[in-house]
């Protein structure tokens, strides 16, 4: 984590959540990513594909940290209904493919969070690519 704070990952406001990903991925640490997730959470990646599995998931977030991603969010709404919330948040994305290339794809993620037993907030589904899809991220 190159020696940063910890992230904290305890969200007890879902329009905060989008943030503590961003907040965790930028400091490189995958743990404080999968934190943010319930244990059956799916999420459409950037490329389209849709992660359903832990190590699937943990494996995409150490790729996206491998390829020294710096993402910044921007929120656009969030509405909260009993124990589930709806987020939607533009995004940009700084990061460097194995060969060099530099990339800056931006987005609309959706994003649906579901309050846990200890009253924090965690992804139930996020979907990176949102409705429009995530222009500028190779496949």
């Amino acid at each position: 984590m190159d020696g940063q704070e910890p992230v904290n990952t305890g969200i007890v406001d879902p329009a905060r959540l989008p943030f503590a990903y961003q907040d965790a991925l930028n400091a490189g640490d995958a743990d404080a990513v999968l934190a943010l997730f319930h244990q059956d959470a799916s999420m459409r990646t950037f490329t389209g594909e849709v992660l359903t599995d832990r190590e699937a998931l943990r494996a995409e977030t150490l790729q996206t940290i491998a390829a020294q991603a710096r993402l910044t969010n921007k929120p656009r709404f969030t509405q909260i209904g009993g124990d589930t919330a709806l987020s939607i948040v533009d995004w940009t994305l700084e990061a460097t493919l194995p060969d060099g290339t530099l990339i800056s794809p931006t987005g609309t993620t959706t994003a649906v969070a579901r309050r846990s037993a200890d009253g924090s907030w965690r992804f139930a589904v996020l979907n990176c690519q949102g409705t429009v899809g995530s222009p500028g991220w190779p496949a």
